[in-house]
């Protein structure tokens, strides 16, 4: 019986890269955002590619998180499953199909995030950040006597090596050097929308900080990010140091 791992996200957050250094563990599988497919048909949200997710994926998430329980069990006991998952996915979800897995929570500095989401979805909300159930989850995780386990972003992109390894560490799983690079371009682990996502992260070889973006916010954007600040603290608030 293997272990599964969900690390849940908001979009443009660095998850793909952190997806992409998990997928260079020899002892790790990683699933690209399984449950895409359920928030869209639940929500009728419009995506960049959304018939194509729509059309490659289930629809029934609850049904989709059952099978990823499953097929972890079927995984030899030294190897993991690493999902890569959006918070705002779980709309519709029990999420109590979650507590076979270690759920962990990657978070990042609301202006940033919204900048950058705001090229893909210009009338990005509040709930598109995830953060309001990134929130949620960690009250899950506090609930069952457990820390979350909270990755910051920004401290990710200043130390990989040092972020890495700590992570690692509050995951019960062996640091990795090869974790801190991969090779340039697609994946065949990528989902079916990595063309409308991906392009930058495609460009990387390892972590790297993005170029700042000088996108300006209107006013209904910067009421966002004001609004997911109070979020993105409290979830920094969770991590022990």
């Amino acid at each position: 019986m293997g272990r599964w791992i969900n690390i849940w996200s908001g979009p443009r957050n660095i998850s793909t890269a952190l997806m992409y250094s998990f997928a260079q563990r020899a002892d790790t599988v990683v699933v690209d955002e399984p449950i895409y497919a359920h928030y869209l048909a639940w929500t009728g949200r419009v995506h960049p590619g959304d018939d194509v997710v729509l059309a490659a994926q289930p629809h029934d998430g609850n049904a989709v998180l059952r099978a990823l329980a499953e097929r972890a069990d079927d995984l030899a006991d030294d190897q993991v499953l690493v999902c890569k998952q959006m918070a705002h996915h779980l709309v519709g979800i029990d999420r109590r199909l979650l507590a076979p897995a270690t759920n962990v929570l990657l978070t990042r500095d609301p202006a940033d995030m919204v900048r950058s989401l705001s090229i893909q979805l210009p009338d990005a909300t509040l709930a598109d950040t995830g953060l309001e159930m990134l929130v949620a989850l960690a009250d899950d995780i506090s609930g069952t006597g457990a820390a979350p386990v909270v990755l910051d972003s920004a401290r990710l992109l200043a130390d990989p090596p040092g972020e890495l390894a700590r992570f690692c560490e509050a995951l019960e799983l062996r640091f990795d050097e090869s974790m801190l690079s991969w090779p340039a371009g697609p994946k065949p682990y990528d989902g079916v929308w990595a063309e409308h996502w991906y392009e930058r992260v495609w460009a990387s070889t390892g972590f790297t900080r993005p170029e700042p973006r000088d996108r300006p916010l209107d006013e209904r954007l910067a009421a966002v990010v004001a609004d997911a600040n109070a979020l993105h603290e409290r979830l920094l608030g969770c991590s022990p140091d």
